[in-house]
């Protein structure tokens, strides 16, 4: 397949990234190497980020900001600084701005919870509205629905076009003046759909509502301006951007991190304590309760790193190209159907697919027995499989490390699977 490799344009020096990430040295069924295509699901992690956890828990590990001896302020200066690099990541206008979390479940979850508990004009209850869209992750639908069970309000959602895209031809009926909250996936983490954000934080705007936006699929893929979006509200998680698991962040414009409540009570998050009430300490840690993810905050940082190092424009640009040539080999496929936006335009690096009748559980487990790994499922995402009458699908997301020789193999490997199959 050299041949249709060449006009490729953008691509970075995989071969040099490659060498940073020890698993995908790995082999698997008598020495087959591994061909990972599951980074929407979770990043491999380069050894600069787990060396940094290494050395935290080696030589700093302590619990933060209370204690006066050297290492427990080595790590209180270590998750700090991770604060500082994450918010210089996404443009953050105060690094007080930036809370962290377990992952962007917590961070929807805690921001749907303020929500609940706030006081107005933040309140959500049963005279208001709380908007969604029909290609959410379940940890951008769950939330709100528990919200509206326990507030009355009701809950409303954009539906899918048949191409993948977000229905907005009914958004004045949609978000109207009784919406509180508008939260949406700025990029499908089953379909790769980029969604378009403007469109829909002006209509948001001009009711009133506030914007929330699940960018757990944009943050390790792109440029991520907080600023630039105006929303009011952005989550992601770590895992999914080189970084370890059990760190999510939730940004959030400053004021509303001032007048809105806390969701966990505990130790940090308190000013003063007494058996009657308690005072709260100033964002970020009126949202902090307990002993955070220390260590994962420092490898965050550590990734966060490591992606500024090579650029998250050269990133975006070297899916771009790995995800136009993937789409164009995968419908050379006989019985492939791509479920999303069958183009490479204003699409992230997934990408869905049914193969005739053959189910994507059985799908997976022959490409397993070659080494390759892929999803099957429904992803999170089980609107989306009812809305296109499929049980599930096989997903295949590319990363930095990537390559063209990997969606060959899997071209490959799916042939395999039509000849198993008869």
């Amino acid at each position: 397949m050299t041949d249709a490799r060449q006009g490729l344009s953008g691509l970075l020096d995989t071969e040099a990234i490659r060498k940073d990430f020890p698993i995908l040295d790995r082999t698997v069924h008598d020495g087959k190497k591994i061909v990972y295509l599951d980074s929407a699901a979770t990043s491999q992690k380069p050894r600069q980020v787990l060396d940094a956890l290494n050395e935290y828990y080696e030589r700093h590990n302590a619990n933060v900001h209370r204690g006066v001896y050297t290492i427990a302020e080595e790590a209180t200066a270590l998750y700090e600084g991770a604060r500082d690099k994450v918010a210089a990541f996404i443009n953050a206008p105060s690094r007080n701005e930036v809370i962290f979390t377990k992952n962007a479940s917590e961070s929807l979850n805690l921001v749907a919870n303020m929500l609940g508990w706030a006081d107005e004009p933040y309140r959500v209850d049963s005279d208001t509205e709380i908007v969604t869209t029909e290609m959410e992750h379940h940890s951008n639908i769950v939330p709100w629905q528990l919200l509206s069970q326990r507030t009355g309000a009701k809950l409303k959602w954009f539906g899918i076009t048949d191409d993948g895209r977000l229905d907005l031809s009914n958004i004045d009926e949609i978000i109207t003046e009784k919406t509180k909250i508008v939260s949406f996936t700025l990029v499908s983490n089953i379909m790769g759909t980029i969604n378009p954000v403007e469109k829909i934080i002006r209509r948001a705007q001009q009711v009133g509502a506030l914007v929330c936006i699940d960018a757990s699929q944009a943050a390790p893929h792109m440029v991520l301006d907080v600023q630039a979006l105006q929303a009011d509200f952005v989550a992601f998680t770590g895992h999914k951007m080189v970084g370890p698991t059990g760190i999510g962040v939730l940004w959030g414009r400053q004021e509303l991190l001032e007048d809105l409540p806390p969701f966990l009570g505990g130790g940090e998050m308190i000013e003063t304590v007494s058996m009657h009430s308690s005072t709260y300490a100033p964002a970020p840690y009126k949202f902090e309760a307990g002993t955070p993810p220390i260590a994962q905050a420092v490898g965050l940082g550590a990734a966060v790193d490591y992606l500024s190092a090579i650029g998250m424009e050269n990133i975006h640009r070297h899916e771009q190209a790995i995800t136009e040539y993937a789409v164009r080999r995968l419908l050379e496929v006989p019985d492939l159907r791509i479920i999303g936006p069958a183009t490479a335009e204003d699409r992230g690096a997934t990408i869905s697919f049914t193969l005739g009748d053959i189910h994507p559980h059985d799908v997976g487990q022959v490409l397993d027995e070659q080494g390759i790994a892929v999803r099957v499922g429904h992803h999170c995402a089980r609107p989306v499989c009812l809305r296109y009458g499929i049980p599930a699908t096989t997903r295949a997301s590319f990363y930095l490390y990537s390559t063209p020789a990997e969606v060959d193999a899997l071209v490959d490997g799916l042939e395999h699977v039509r000849n198993f199959f008869g």
